[in-house]
């Protein structure tokens, strides 16, 4: 394990380079102590040999990074870094990977948010290494995290619509995802992508698709300390299909 990953308590693979890396080397040499860019540059040399001989492979470290890039350019699309926003990405890190791993994440945010960040190109790269499934845990922590202040501009949306949209996550998803956090008469219907007039065997079929495309195990490859959110966004499904289960009287 390399000197940064170390460092970060988690491995990261194909974060390393392209513009993720270029944005990565940037705040590891603000945040990490006695650490430069020059040794960045040496560790991305070093993991570009080695994964010529290997698979390159989603880790924990890169879903962690890839997060902590796309929520720097969704708080900073308003204009302003909010407080409550800063403390729910906070907490949302607490949750997932303990105080320690937590304050170095933490930090390295604090970089971030120091760097200009393409967002399309960001998203390239990942898309190109991470699963559907872990391109969607991604929006929706977004969301969570537009929520945060208790006020969600349009400003914000748009951010996050573009964000989805270079992760070739297509409108029905994001559509859902959004209403998972914005409750309104169609919310459980958008949540399970069908219309208010779909019939009970479609919210069915509707349900049962979800159920196989949002499924925590899904994410196991990403480690245990992902699945709390998987679980809770699975959790939204199901409260959505007993929704309008009871409202259509069906058992």
């Amino acid at each position: 394990m390399s000197i940064f990953s170390k460092w970060l308590g988690a491995g990261i693979g194909f974060t390393f380079g392209g513009p993720i890396g270029a944005i990565l080397g940037f705040a590891a040499a603000t945040v990490v102590d006695k650490f430069t860019k020059e040794d960045f540059v040496k560790e991305q040399q070093d993991y570009q040999q080695d994964s010529q001989q290997r698979k390159a492979q989603t880790l924990s470290g890169d879903f962690e990074i890839s997060l902590l890039i796309l929520a720097s350019v969704v708080i900073k699309a308003d204009g302003k870094v909010d407080d409550r926003e800063l403390n729910f990405v906070r907490t949302q890190f607490v949750g997932m990977y303990g105080k320690e791993r937590a304050n170095k994440a933490f930090q390295l945010f604090k970089g971030v948010l120091k760097k200009q960040v393409s967002a399309r190109q960001v998203c390239i790269q990942i898309r190109q290494h991470m699963p559907h499934s872990s391109r969607l845990q991604l929006v929706h922590f977004l969301f969570g995290i537009a929520k945060a202040d208790e006020h969600v501009s349009e400003i914000e949306v748009d951010e996050i619509r573009k964000i989805a949209g270079y992760l070739y996550i297509n409108q029905h998803d994001f559509e859902s995802i959004k209403a998972m956090f914005y409750s309104s008469s169609d919310s459980a219907y958008k949540i399970l992508e069908i219309e208010t007039s779909a019939s009970d065997s479609e919210l069915k079929s509707a349900y049962r698709k979800m159920v196989k495309k949002y499924h925590p195990d899904k994410l196991i490859g990403l480690g245990k300390e992902h699945l709390k959110g998987a679980k809770e966004k699975f959790q939204k499904i199901q409260a959505a299909y007993e929704t309008i289960k009871n409202e259509r009287g069906l058992s």
